[in-house]
């Protein structure tokens, strides 16, 4: 019988089975059959300071229309507290009490899920209008809150660091009216912690478990003489 003559490639592919992978590669390796991973791999991922501006932006637009919090839904404080937690976690300044040029100044309030701060319990009518402040003085550790049109009651306090980023708030002095002075007593006093910090934007956590979220008012205030 005569034998069929075996091309040396097919040999080679029968003797060399390290060569089978080669073949098939250069198989497929026509016009449209050659494979180039680094053509799915999608677009880039964006950097952490793209991914925080992008998270701020989704925090600050979610919170705008909620009143301050005290027309926060449960959904609409669950979603905020997803999209706070998200910019936390993209925090840039991991030591805030150490960053007093970017911690001191007058803050003004844009939510919180405090309802004593708010003032939920009331009607609508007796509650805060305009902005609600907090100032900071990191270099003196004094604080002071200060609600505006109606009513412009304030607190003042003593902040003791804890750790890099949390301390001890004593309220030393209530203010009602303007007008009315009266003393905290000792018991007056929690815990709140700076959780995230940039040139513009903080988020705080108080030790009852409150959510505030608040921009920069005037970065050269301060409080002198407290």
């Amino acid at each position: 019988m005569q034998q069929v003559a075996r091309s040396p490639s097919a040999q080679t592919t029968r003797n060399h089975p390290s060569a089978q992978p080669r073949a098939r590669v250069l198989a497929n390796a026509g016009l449209f059959g050659i494979s180039l991973p680094f053509l799915k791999a999608g677009p880039p991922k964006p950097s952490k300071a793209e991914a925080r501006a992008e998270a701020k932006k989704e925090l600050l637009d979610r919170i705008a229309t909620l009143d301050r919090g005290a027309s926060a839904t449960a959904d609409d404080k669950a979603d905020v507290e997803r999209l706070a937690s998200t910019l936390e976690d993209l925090n840039p300044t991991a030591k805030p009490l150490a960053a007093p040029e970017l911690l001191s100044g007058k803050w003004r309030l844009l939510y919180t899920t405090s309802a004593s701060i708010l003032a939920t319990n009331r009607p609508p009518f007796l509650r805060p209008q305009g902005p609600i402040y907090q100032t900071i003085d990191a270099e003196r550790l004094k604080a002071r809150n200060n609600e505006s049109f109606p009513f412009y009651n304030q607190v003042t306090a003593d902040l003791t660091p804890l750790t890099s980023s949390k301390v001890t708030v004593q309220f030393k002095t209530f203010t009602l009216f303007k007008l009315i002075n009266i003393t905290a007593p000792p018991a007056a006093k929690g815990e709140l912690a700076v959780t995230y910090l940039d040139e513009d934007l903080r988020i705080s956590r108080g030790d009852k478990g409150n959510l505030f979220v608040l921009d920069m008012a005037d970065r050269a205030a301060r409080l002198e003489g407290q």
